[in-house]
């Protein structure tokens, strides 16, 4: 894959299904874990794969009747792009701005404060 792009939210809902499962992946599996719930079409399920597929995220193979998919990123990459991109967009990568925006809306507890002072003594050892 070129250059990476945001997944839209049904899409990247599909993924998160694709990466907790061992590939290869089928439509009856998303459809169980995830379709159904939603009230979605076993067609409207084939046709996020495809866009998927399209967008380089994963690939298909034909067995029989049954179409395979298997994932072409790791959800630990697409994360660190989707973390990457919000850092930059939304708080010119200062993980100041984003510490200090969670806190101000009552996101960040003081246990939270303590793990992330515990994790910065971690990384400048």
């Amino acid at each position: 894959m070129e250059v990476m792009k945001k997944m839209p939210d049904a899409e990247f809902d599909i993924m998160k299904v694709v990466w907790a499962n061992d590939p290869p992946i089928t439509t009856h599996i998303i459809m169980q874990q995830l379709g159904n719930e939603r009230g979605w079409k076993a067609q409207t399920v084939i046709s996020l794969m495809l866009r998927l597929v399209e967008r380089g995220f994963i690939r298909t193979e034909k067995k029989g009747k049954e179409r395979t998919y298997f994932p072409l990123i790791s959800k630990e990459d697409y994360l660190k792009f989707e973390t990457g991109d919000f850092m930059e967009r939304f708080h010119a990568n200062s993980f100041v701005s984003l510490v200090a925006t969670l806190y101000a809306g009552n996101k960040v507890k003081d246990s939270d404060l303590d793990q992330l002072e515990n994790w910065l003594k971690e990384k400048r050892e």
